[in-house]
């Protein structure tokens, strides 16, 4: 009888703890939600995004433990699954969006912005602007000037504040009236002027200086890249500004 009544109580303070979790959880949401922030990953679905220039999301990218993984393995079994990068359905234009992120050993990934779907454009970073994601100590890009986790990739260098492999990251970009900043793990990383003269200049000495469109779009979309790599995403919100 002892041991059953010890079982029950533990089964009933377990079912409380839950329950408060589940309240704090949606009570957060609901000052998010009244906060102007949209929600644009449930933690158990894809809806909302999908592969780019295409219909519907490739199979390697799984909904986990309310995280958002490419799994990269899936793309290379006998029966392969399909990966890609992913763009939101909406588009937006002055924003702020979070979110948090975890790369795998020597793993690239980013974070797409202002991206536009269109048949003439190969994909999504022809026209969208990225926040790099990378393993500093483990991929070779880290010895590349402008190529560093947290960079505007090949465009400026950020101030660097990561977390080691196998942690979480919470980034931040945000865009409003041309003016555009990165954070990481709340520190302000980098800030530029989008499409005046200067930006027009970097564009033109870097890799993407033949792509007419790249960096000149105002409203566009969110992409995740899939650079072949494990790479994870959860809490994934936008604020429009």
């Amino acid at each position: 009888m002892r041991t059953l009544s010890v079982y029950l109580a533990a089964a009933l303070l377990l079912s409380c703890s839950t329950q408060n979790q589940s309240t704090m959880q949606s009570s957060e949401n609901n000052d998010a939600a009244a906060d102007g922030w949209i929600s644009l990953f449930d933690g158990k679905t894809t809806n909302g995004w999908h592969t780019y220039n295409k219909t519907g999301i490739g199979s390697a990218w799984k909904v986990e433990d309310g995280t958002l993984h490419l799994d990269a393995a899936a793309k290379k079994a006998p029966q392969p699954a399909t990966g890609g990068d992913i763009v939101t359905d909406q588009e937006f234009e002055d924003f702020h969006l979070k979110l948090e992120w975890k790369i795998s050993p020597k793993g690239n990934s980013g974070i797409i912005f202002y991206s536009k779907e269109d048949p003439q454009y190969g994909a999504m970073w022809h026209t969208g602007p990225e926040m790099q994601i990378l393993d500093n100590d483990g991929h070779a890009d880290a010895k590349i000037h402008k190529h560093r986790n947290g960079d505007l990739y090949d465009l400026i260098e950020s101030k660097q504040n990561v977390k080691p492999v196998g942690e979480w990251n919470l980034a931040e970009i945000v865009s409003k009236d041309g003016k555009l900043e990165f954070y990481l793990n709340g520190e302000k990383t980098l800030s530029t002027t989008m499409w005046d003269d200067n930006w027009r200049n970097m564009i033109a000495s870097s890799k993407f200086k033949n792509m007419q469109a790249f960096g000149t779009i105002k409203k566009g979309k969110i992409g995740l890249q899939d650079h072949g790599d494990d790479v994870w995403f959860r809490n994934i919100m936008i604020k429009r500004l």
